[in-house]
Formats: structure tokens, C-alpha cells, sequence
């Protein structure tokens, strides 16, 4: 994706962008709001958002704050994407225990990973062209004293005691590496504002502690006003963690979460989920959005806002061609479109997703279903076959000791095995593995 799939600037008269994140259900919390209104429509406003480089890539749950980010480039202020090489060593804590520390060379590797992988979203052209910024650049010159005279003596130990986060932690244990990462972002906000003019930041939810507390430190620091706001943690209706798997985190890099397994992400959204998910993430009008919320209020089975989103998304991280490559499998594999015509690595992921087993060889249909699991036994596999319920690459089968021919294999490689009309699995044929 580059910068000409960018949507335009919202035209003038158009809502503001606090508004429209209220509209959205994105405006959790804020300092005071009306500064933070007055603040925004006073003219371009540079702001920033940091990551922190916890993995090789971002995952979905990261998807508001970067599409939070690109909303409000798009209203006409100027972003500052942040990630975090310094705060990457030393992690936010968390409820669960201590971090396990990354060595310098894994945090710099995935700080440039991460980088990369936000290109994308915002654009770094134009007037109020996005910036990126590493904090390692002013903290990791910083002396043991200088960061405790120059930022630490404006830290109440008491405040810092007071965060959930940290009361969570006294019992089991807390180390002073951790307890001290609040000032590290905290400083953050006071560097960039005094290098870069910046007067806006925003997170999630869970980071409005560190958040406030550099709203406060750049105020002690005479620096000023500065404002910021947090988006709300997604959550999904069924009580499961959002942006989880039974395959673990849903990623934003195309090698570690394929195209397809993202699409289907999105596709099987929970109805009583989509309409907050599309506030969330689309880039629909209004108007656009309520009316597929009630598409989904009247014809549920139908999906329609699911595919909406899911196809909206996939080509916004992946590109164009990745979605429609989405598209056609989700088809073609339930015999609605041609398999041939899917890329391999399409095909591949589709069927892993599934299940996909390799064999060396081409056993008979029957056997095949076996070893593919569509089937726990070479009996069922011959009455399903029998019923008329078996397919290889969408045509049915009939004879249950039939051989499918080398030919049949889609890309020299690959057999779609369906069982009725929503079961399917993958053979890899994989010679002398």
C-alpha cells in the first residue's frame, strides 16, 4: 500500500475528529474534554503514539491506535509514530509477572520490523507529513544521573504506587526496572513536545496512567499544556480475548498471520461484535456503517457486515490483490469459485487454516479422507462417499477405492477435500519427505 490509497481529508464542515471518535465509541477517556476539543480545531496539532517492540510484529489489538492515528492525520494534524527501542527493553508491567528482558539486538531488530510494518497507514508526505521517532535516540544518552535528577525528582513515589497496575504487583513482586518504566514514557511526551512541538498523545485504556503521568511531568517541567486521550480496550461479546486464535495472536505481518487466516478473522466475527468492530476500524461513513448494523440486525445469516469489514481490512494491511485472493478462496473452497485460479500461497494458507496433511503418496479417495481427519474411520469415509456427501477439489466423489490422478493436484501439489458443505481439509502431496 502507498500513500495514494490514502482516503482524502475530510472536508471542511465536516464533524470534528473528537466527534467522530465519540461516534465511534473510541474516546474512553481524556483530559479536560473541552480543552482537548478547543485544542484540535484550533489548527494542525502534531501528536504522537507509541509501540512498544514486545514482538517481531504488531497484532489487530494495535490496529485502533494505528487507525486512530491515520484518522487524525486525515483531519489535517501531524502524527509521530513512536517505537519504542528504549521502553522495549524494559516493558510496561503487567498483571501476569516480570517481563523476560530481550537482548539489545532482538529489540532493535524488532523496533525496525515494526517500523516498517506501519508505513503504510499513515503518510509521510505533505504538510503535516508523519514522522518516525525512536525514544533510545534521547533516552539512551541519558546518564543513571541525569534521568534521576532531571526526571525522576518530579515523580511522587506515592502516585506511582497508586497505579491498579503496580498495587497489583506488591504482594508478588515488583522490580525497580518495571516500577520505573512510567518515567521512561513519560519523558517520551516531554522530549517530543520539546523537540517536535508535540501537544497531543494517545493509547489504549490500560496506558492511561503512564499517559497522565507525562501530561503532569511536562507540566513540571514548565513545559505546555499538553493533552491526551486513551481508545477503549476491544473486547469481544462472548467473553474470549479479542485478536486470539486457536492459533494463537492474530498478526499483522503476512508471515506470521497469512492474508486468508486475517480475512477469516474478520469473516467470523460474532454478529453481536461486527457493529462495534466496523466503528472501530472502518473507514465507511457513518451512514455506511449504521446501515449494515442493520443489516445484520435483519438478516444476520447473511454476513454481509462481516465480509464488508473483513474484505475493507485485509486490503488496508495487505493490500488490494491479497483481498480478493481472500475473497476467492473463502468461495472457491465451498465449490462457489475456481480453485485453479487461487495463488498457491493463497491456497496453501487457506488449507493449513483448515488442516493440511502431506503425503508421499496418493492414497485412495476413502483413505485419503482418513488421513485428512474429515472422517475417524475408512468406514465412515465410504458411507460419506456412498451419501454423495464427498468432494475432491469440488467435484464428487463416488467410488470410495478410487485413485486421483497426479493430474488432479492443484499447482503439482495440492487436493481440496470437503466433506458435506462447510467441512473441508488440504492434502500436500510431498514425495520422499
Amino acid at each position: 500500500m502507498t500513500d495514494s490509497n490514502l482516503p482524502p481529508v475530510a472536508p471542511a464542515g465536516r464533524e470534528s475528529p473528537l466527534d467522530d471518535l465519540r461516534w465511534r465509541g473510541l474516546l474512553f477517556d481524556s483530559t479536560d474534554a473541552a480543552e482537548l476539543q478547543e485544542h484540535l480545531s484550533s489548527g494542525p496539532v502534531t501528536f504522537y503514539v507509541g509501540f512498544d517492540p514486545t514482538a517481531p510484529s504488531l497484532h489487530i489489538g494495535n490496529l485502533v491506535q494505528i487507525l486512530t492515528a491515520r484518522r487524525l492525520q486525515l483531519a489535517g494534524h501531524r502524527p509521530l509514530v513512536l517505537v519504542g527501542g528504549a521502553t522495549g527493553l524494559i516493558g510496561d508491567p503487567n498483571e501476569r509477572g516480570e517481563r523476560i528482558l530481550n537482548t539489545p539486538e532482538v529489540v532493535a531488530n524488532w523496533v525496525e520490523r515494526i517500523r516498517e510494518q506501519l508505513t503504510p497507514f499513515v503518510s509521510y508526505e505533505g504538510e503535516n507529513a508523519a514522522r518516525p521517532v525512536n525514544n533510545l535516540d534521547w533516552t539512551g544518552v541519558m546518564s543513571v544521573v541525569e534521568f534521576l535528577r532531571d526526571v525522576g525528582k518530579h515523580f511522587p513515589v506515592n502516585r506511582m504506587l497508586a497505579r491498579e497496575v503496580v498495587k497489583a504487583r506488591l504482594d508478588s513482586g515488583i522490580s525497580y526496572t518495571e516500577f520505573s518504566y512510567q518515567l521512561l514514557q513519560a519523558n517520551d511526551f516531554f522530549e517530543l513536545h520539546r523537540r517536535d512541538g508535540c501537544t497531543l498523545q494517545f493509547g489504549g485504556s490500560d496506558q492511561w496512567g503512564n499517559i497522565t503521568a507525562g501530561v503532569d511531568y511536562v507540566r513540571r517541567r514548565g513545559a505546555g499544556p499538553v493533552h491526551a486521550f486513551v481508545t477503549p480496550l476491544v473486547t469481544k461479546a462472548d467473553g474470549t480475548k479479542f485478536g486470539k486464535t486457536e492459533g494463537g495472536a492474530v498478526w499483522l505481518d503476512p508471515t506470521m498471520t497469512s492474508p486468508y487466516a486475517f480475512y477469516q478473522f474478520w469473516v467470523n466475527s460474532d454478529d453481536r461484535d461486527v457493529g462495534q468492530y466496523l466503528r472501530y476500524f472502518s473507514f465507511r461513513s457513518h451512514e455506511e456503517i449504521e446501515e449494515l448494523e442493520k443489516t445484520t440486525a435483519e438478516r444476520p445469516a447473511a454476513r454481509v457486515a462481516q465480509r464488508a469489514l473483513a474484505e475493507e481490512l485485509t486490503a488496508l494491511v495487505h493490500g488490494a490483490e491479497e483481498a480478493r485472493q481472500a475473497v476467492a478462496a473463502s468461495q472457491a473452497l465451498f465449490g462457489r469459485g475456481a480453485l485453479d485460479e487461487l495463488a498457491p500461497e493463497t491456497l496453501r494458507a487457506a488449507l493449513a487454516e483448515a488442516g493440511l496433511v502431506q503425503l508421499e503418496t496418493l492414497p485412495p479417495v476413502a483413505q485419503m479422507f482418513r488421513e485428512a481427519g474429515l472422517v475417524n474411520s475408512l468406514n465412515e469415509a465410504r458411507r460419506a462417499i456412498g451419501e454423495g456427501g464427498a468432494y475432491v477439489n469440488n467435484e464428487r466423489v463416488t467410488d470410495p477405492e478410487a485413485a486421483v490422478s497426479p493430474d488432479a493436484l492443484l499447482h503439482g501439489r495440492f487436493l481440496v477435500l470437503r466433506r458435506g458443505k462447510r467441512t473441508f481439509a488440504g492434502v500436500e502431496l510431498v514425495p520422499g519427505r
